[in-house]
């Protein structure tokens, strides 16, 4: 295996590996707006702070419907499934190309 293979791939896989834990914590902030746990925790905080600003822009773009459900997690899950099973391996064939064999 190449260094510039090696690169790609440990690239790749520490991206998926960030998402993986993005999909957790989103999981966790979706759960906590069910339980009102203290907002001055420092650990409901930061993750306040990282999922607020990714659900808020979907809340801008999302047309209202359901009622006032809030589906932007549900959006986040579906941007990130594509973004794991449909980008990464895309960018990842095509910077790796396969050799062709005669």
């Amino acid at each position: 295996m190449q260094g510039w293979e090696r690169l790609v791939l440990y690239t790749f896989g520490t991206v998926d590996s960030i998402l993986q834990l993005y999909i957790y914590v989103v999981i966790i902030a979706v759960v906590m707006t069910w339980i009102e746990p203290n907002p001055y925790n420092p650990i409901v905080r930061f993750i306040h702070s990282i999922t607020e600003p990714l659900f808020d822009w979907v809340r801008e773009h999302l047309p209202v419907v359901l009622g006032g459900l809030d589906l932007s997690p549900i959006v986040v899950f579906f941007a990130i499934g594509l973004i794991r099973q449909v980008l990464l391996p895309t960018l990842r064939d095509w910077l790796i190309p396969t050799p062709l064999v005669t």
